[in-house]
């Protein structure tokens, strides 16, 4: 059975049927969603606790803007942005994510009590990300990106877009693995979104089942991003329903955390479609 363990602690089992639910907690002034309103340290904890409240397993925090023509940030600002948000957040009831491209970000986040590093990059960037994610025991998200944030989204383009994000990402678990990750420590996101039209997009979700052969935990955000206002017509702070459905659309077809805004949106969806499906809770957390 495939397993995803952070600092020791098994957190999504094969046994388990039910896809946990990874909340965002963006401390930025410029994501593309919610950039701006959890800036002081205060509004980032107390949205963080609100969202375990509504059903979060899992928070990720970030304080670098990852949105399409998003400009990197320095060391000192991100750590100020995110560190004590992880510091108020410890012991909330959560695993707990730091989305994070720097080694050193890693390192005192992990030393602060984050159990998990979500690297868009796939630990590309910084050589010095895999030595510490390897000896801290900590699990590790490697994402798929064409490009960078500020220039991905001008003119993505791909001959077979699942055949090559599948390839990267089967290289990647690989080369981590050589590091001393194991899989059951890892998670892989095909990063629906970065560097992708819509129609890669779609492509991408239609083949997730390829993705759950790789053997590691398949993680999935698709939150009230670009595509699905194209799909609705409807602006960014009118997506929780689509968010939610294709949330659950992942779900079913193998992704076993989904990153969200909307928590509770989520979880209702995940809830009514485990009781339909006959899902026994009685031992899930």
């Amino acid at each position: 059975m495939t397993r995803w363990k952070a600092l020791g602690q098994t957190m999504v089992t094969a046994d388990d049927p039910e896809p946990k639910v990874m909340g965002i907690v963006n401390a930025t002034p410029d994501s593309f969603s919610d950039g701006g309103r959890y800036l002081s340290v205060s509004d980032a904890v107390e949205h963080g606790r609100r969202l375990i409240a509504e059903g979060a397993s899992l928070l990720d925090i970030g304080g670098e803007s990852s949105r399409p023509g998003s400009e990197p940030i320095g060391l000192d600002e991100e750590l100020r942005r995110i560190l004590p948000v992880v510091e108020g957040l410890v012991g909330a009831g959560a695993f707990l994510s730091v989305d994070t491209t720097k080694a050193e970000v890693a390192r005192r986040v992990i030393a602060a009590g984050a159990a998990i590093v979500n690297d868009i990059t796939a630990m590309s960037s910084d050589p010095e990300m895999v030595r510490i994610v390897a000896d801290s025991g900590a699990g590790v998200v490697l994402m798929h990106m064409q490009g960078i944030p500020r220039t991905m989204q001008d003119a993505p383009h791909y001959d077979d877009v699942v055949a090559e994000v599948y390839e990267f990402l089967a290289r990647r678990v690989e080369w981590a693995g050589s590091a001393g990750i194991p899989p059951d420590r890892i998670a892989i996101d095909p990063g629906i979104g970065f560097g992708k039209s819509m129609t890669h997009n779609l492509l991408l979700l239609r083949n997730l089942g390829r993705f759950a052969t790789l053997g590691c935990t398949l993680l999935v955000g698709t939150s009230r991003k670009g595509f699905l206002g194209k799909i609705t017509g409807r602006p960014v702070a009118e997506r929780a329903t689509a968010s939610a459905v294709s949330a659950l659309l992942a779900a079913a077809d193998g992704a076993r955390v989904v990153r969200v805004h909307d928590v509770g949106e989520t979880v209702d969806a995940i809830r009514i479609w485990g009781d339909v499906r006959g899902w026994d809770r009685s031992e899930t957390p």
